[in-house]
């Protein structure tokens, strides 16, 4: 399994703006990994301040928690579903000036004594809706207490003891993970305030949708976007020399860094408001293309780069099957192209077993582009062509739909390693006994890994005791099942680094999705992935 036919350094094509078939190199971080290394004198400091200051910052910052309290309890009262009355009463405005200097002096002892700002706010009326980016860590919270701007969180959220209280002043809309209609309803309401001609406070969005380290920008959500209004493009920085800010999937966890930000002595932030951005007829009518447009100025305005992968794709990458996949992996970009072909997960899920039963009756039986399409029920594109190039491993036009299965299981399933396996060995196994050969394995491991090459010999010896040159399924499971980490002994070591399906550069690039999750010269590889806290 491999990329054919493009440059070593070529990555998925921007959805910038129309007509703009650029094509994004790699950058040299992963977005979702951040990694934090302190010298001697840094844990030095760290080590005083958590004796000092770090209590009494901790302190201030509950004071003023409470503080805010009763005042937001008080001015939260009513249905939040009812339109803010117009203008605000006095006492209302009070408490809002009140709770903004509240919150800056809980910042401000936290550390961030100065919030440097850019630019200049648009009123409810001229944007209804603030897309910020990147987002990073929960200290993005600044410019939602600065401007007392409503934000989409979860519904749960407002059952936190005190926290909850203060999130409902700001009349948020509600995500309910119980209901299963909760997006649409989401969209609804975020398009009914934003139509209200500013009768609404304005909503902060970060359409980004998760954490990253702030290298690039990854794909944004579609949600700020489809009402079709106005929106105003809002960037952070924090230009600390030690980047304690940053929560990521994988990195120091929530309480980690709340201890050190608190350590430092002094927190940089800069918010810059952009100029609105006021969408065409098409970006109203095409809420993606919107979204990329929007990403790019903002971009643009960060310096840094745009990536077409999302935050699913980390999750495939940092998936704790037995089969983890490499960093040089083909299936992040299999999986951008699947996305690409407008295929939805559930159908994704649906079509497994139709497609393994298809593939297992043509028996390895080739097949050309349009029956691909066929058998997809997708039609032919350049998405399409690229997708079947990576299993067209000889140019020869042809491909093996058995690998196409293979690689759409780990997609689809990317946790669940023996149930791809077994899914292959059905495909792969003779009509007999359902047994397969070293070279059967090989390929089906290759697609798996998503890589070009493969040595499986080892692995296969190892299996297959009796030496029969074959092996079944059972004793795949009862061998993965004795020694769970066969991966790491029989596949990893050098092999799938020295020739990979898209050749990805040891040197750090400026474009693009990375797909570093080894950083060199770091123990993060040894570690155990660190989630972050729901």
């Amino acid at each position: 399994m491999r990329l054919r036919g493009r440059d070593p350094r070529a990555a998925p094509a921007s959805s910038a703006g129309a007509g703009d078939a650029r094509r994004l190199a790699p950058p040299g971080r992963n977005p979702f990994v951040h990694e934090l290394r302190l010298s001697a004198l840094q844990k030095a400091q760290v080590a005083v301040m958590t004796l000092t200051l770090f209590p009494i910052r901790l302190l201030v910052a509950a004071v003023m928690m409470l503080l805010a309290w009763p005042l937001a309890l008080v001015a939260s009262l009513g249905s939040a579903e009812q339109e803010p009355e117009q203008p605000l009463a006095l006492w209302r405005r009070v408490v809002d000036v009140l709770l903004k200097a509240i919150m800056r002096t809980m910042w401000f002892a936290g550390g961030f004594h100065r919030v440097a700002v850019k630019g200049r706010r648009a009123l409810p009326a001229e944007a209804a809706i603030l897309t910020l980016a990147p987002h990073s860590s929960y200290f993005d919270a600044i410019p939602v207490t600065m401007t007392m701007s409503s934000i989409v969180m979860k519904a749960e959220s407002r059952d936190i003891p005190i926290w909850g209280t203060l999130i409902k002043y700001i009349r948020p809309v509600f995500v309910s993970r119980m209901d299963q209609d909760s997006r649409r309803k989401t969209v609804e309401v975020i398009k009914r305030r934003a139509q209200s001609s500013g009768k609404w406070p304005q909503i902060m969005i970060f359409p980004e949708g998760t954490c990253t380290n702030r290298t690039c920008l990854i794909t944004f959500k579609p949600g700020a976007f489809i009402p079709g209004v106005p929106v105003q493009p809002v960037v952070l920085r924090y230009p600390n020399k030690l980047d304690t800010i940053t929560w990521t999937w994988q990195g120091p966890g929530a309480l980690k860094i709340l201890w050190l930000t608190l350590c430092q002595f002094h927190n940089q932030v800069e918010i810059e408001f952009l100029p609105v951005y006021t969408p065409s007829e098409e970006e109203k009518q095409d809420p993606a293309l919107y979204a990329s447009n929007v990403r790019h100025v903002m971009a643009e305005a960060l310096g840094v780069s745009v990536t077409d992968y999302t935050f699913e794709d980390c999750q495939l990458a940092l998936a704790e099957g037995q089969l983890r996949l490499p960093a040089d992996t083909c299936l992040l970009e299999f999986a951008r192209l699947v996305r690409g072909l407008g295929l939805k997960p559930e159908k994704l899920e649906r079509d497994l077993d139709r497609h393994a039963e298809s593939a297992r009756m043509k028996q390895g039986g080739s097949l050309t582009l349009p029956k691909f399409a066929a058998q997809l029920e997708v039609p032919e594109s350049r998405a399409l062509e690229d997708l079947f190039a990576l299993f067209d491993e000889k140019g020869g036009g042809e491909m093996d739909m058995r690998e196409y299965v293979v690689a759409l299981s780990v997609v689809c399933r990317p946790s669940q390693t023996l149930d791809t396996i077994r899914l292959a060995f059905k495909m792969y196994g003779s009509q007999e006994d359902g047994s397969i050969d070293e070279h059967a394995l090989s390929s089906i491991l290759k697609t798996a890994l998503g890589v070009a090459e493969l040595t499986v010999t080892d692995l296969f010896r190892a299996i297959d005791q009796e030496e029969k040159g074959r092996i079944t399924f059972g004793d795949f499971e009862r061998f993965a099942e004795a020694y769970p980490d066969f991966a790491d002994e029989y596949l990893y070591p050098e092999q799938t680094h020295s020739q990979s399906c898209a050749q990805t550069p040891l040197t750090p690039t400026p474009n693009g999705f990375c797909a570093d999750f080894s950083p060199e010269n770091s123990a993060a590889g040894t570690e155990p992935f660190r989630k972050k806290l729901d």
